[in-house]
């Protein structure tokens, strides 16, 4: 272990203490993730300013700082699945209707599809707006290598419609998808949930006198599973601290200048989704600037870790207790997101590589039919991606395809792809909450309407303080 490797850790290590300062009542999550986010900023780039000249350094501080956030990201990952098998359970035992579990799910969908085709719009304005194209790109072998990579993936996916992956929302070994073994596994999981929670239903009904113990079984297994998600939270300004050191330590400064103008393009676009989600919300009666301060931690937590998959626990727990959506809603919001209609990896990126390649095949790219066809690819694409990092290349190779458009430029921004991704993920999450709090209120509107009272005695989502 060399000295400056010692010093480094030393210093890693002092930023944790730091951090744990952080851990009192008068400082929220919220602020110790911000802490956590913006000591990990700077420690990444004075490891790039200290040893410019020598990257083996940083590789090998960044092979022990990542101890930290790998594993944290494996234990969000391991309470992943038991969280969203239980609490659908939960979910459909509470309701006690199963009309109403398909009227929550059904709009949780169509928010979601709906605000993907209007993130794809988004992505089609700026790569125009920007007048990005996929002309004059350098490959680098780096680059070259990747996209023999994707050639062999897009013939894994080439076939894959709509029809397969509704059939692959569909669970053959519920053990296999509790593994997380396949991109559609947490929907999967939604589903075995659903279906097991309408037979402790059906149980329940035909015989009473059992209904008081499954019940009581089913709220201390969902308690056990909230404190346990609550233990693993508590590590998240750590995990954020890791994570960003590596993301700003291992990027490649040149790379990214090359391609400034599609990281501005992408960030800008992605700004302008985030502000349709709050227009939504301000037009549905929420306070935007309360939501956004209670869903920070969330969004601080997806932009570092990636993954939307790993971010539902942290989503689940701030939707029911940050923003008081109806925990049915609160689930299916989350999981549903975490694999359909992602805003960012299924909308607004694969419409701008689209946008990108069009001038080179000939198509122009402002022509309405190419823009409706596009847009309603992407929609029928956003079932099924992934919720992990690379959930966007597995949209792109979707997509691309589907307009009869080669994947090379995937491949060719590999460089800054974690860059953008982070911001995509928040995006990708900020979606299915605010799909929650919309589903929320609307329903309890609906039901409103109907009652002429408050439904449940649910408070507002994310009401003033």
């Amino acid at each position: 272990m060399s000295f400056a490797l010692i010093i480094n850790l030393l210093a890693f290590t002092g930023l944790i203490a730091i951090l744990a300062r952080f851990r009192k009542p008068k400082f929220s999550l919220s602020r110790q993730v911000l802490a956590g986010l913006l000591a990990g900023v700077l420690f990444g780039f004075a490891l790039q300013f200290a040893y410019s000249g020598n990257p083996g350094a940083i590789a090998d501080t960044l092979e022990w700082t990542n101890v930290i956030g790998t594993t944290y990201v494996n234990l969000l990952k391991m309470i992943v699945m038991p969280l969203v098998l239980v609490m659908m359970i939960a979910a459909v035992v509470k309701m006690r209707e199963v009309a109403a579990l398909g009227k929550i799910g059904g709009v949780v969908i169509v928010i979601l599809i709906g605000t993907t085709m209007i993130a794809a719009l988004i992505g089609i304005l700026m790569a125009n707006a920007f007048g990005l194209t996929a002309e004059g790109l350098t490959e680098g072998a780096r680059e070259l290598a990747r996209a023999d990579v994707l050639a062999a993936r897009q013939e894994t996916y080439a076939g894959t419609g709509l029809a397969d992956m509704l059939v692959r929302f569909v669970p053959s070994n519920i053990f296999y998808d509790l593994t997380g073994a396949r991109p559609t596994s947490v929907i999967a999981v939604v589903v075995f949930g659903i279906l097991f929670g309408i037979a402790t239903l059906l149980v329940a009904q035909d015989q009473p006198q059992r209904a008081e113990a499954i019940y009581g079984f089913i709220e201390t297994v969902q308690s056990i599973i909230m404190k346990l998600v609550h233990m693993v939270m508590a590590l998240t300004p750590y995990g954020i601290l890791a994570l960003m050191t590596k993301v700003v330590a291992g990027s490649n400064a040149s790379d990214i200048l090359n391609l400034i103008n599609f990281v501005i393009a992408s960030y800008l676009a992605i700004a302008i989704m985030f502000g349709v989600h709050g227009l939504l919300l301000l037009l549905n009666g929420v306070n935007v600037r309360d939501y956004f301060r209670r869903v920070w931690p969330v969004l601080t937590f997806a932009f570092g870790s990636r993954s939307s998959a790993a971010t539902i626990p942290l989503n689940v727990e701030t939707q029911v207790e940050e923003l008081n959506v109806p925990v049915p809603v609160a689930n299916l919001s989350a999981t549903f997101g975490a694999t359909i209609g992602q805003n960012g990896c299924a909308g607004i990126y694969p419409a701008m590589l689209a946008t990108m390649i069009a001038p080179t095949m000939g198509i122009d790219p402002l022509n309405p039919g190419f823009i409706a066809g596009l847009v309603g690819i992407v929609a029928i694409s956003s079932f099924g991606i992934a919720g992990v990092g690379g959930g966007a290349t597995f949209a792109a190779l979707v997509v691309l395809p589907a307009m009869g458009m080669p994947v090379t430029l995937v491949a060719l921004l590999i460089s800054i792809e974690p860059l953008i991704d982070m911001a995509r993920t928040s995006l990708n999450v900020n979606g299915s909450m605010t799909a929650g709090v919309l589903t929320g209120r609307l329903l309890k509107d609906l039901q409103s309407d109907a009652t002429d009272s408050d439904v449940g005695g649910e408070p507002e989502p994310a009401a003033t303080e």
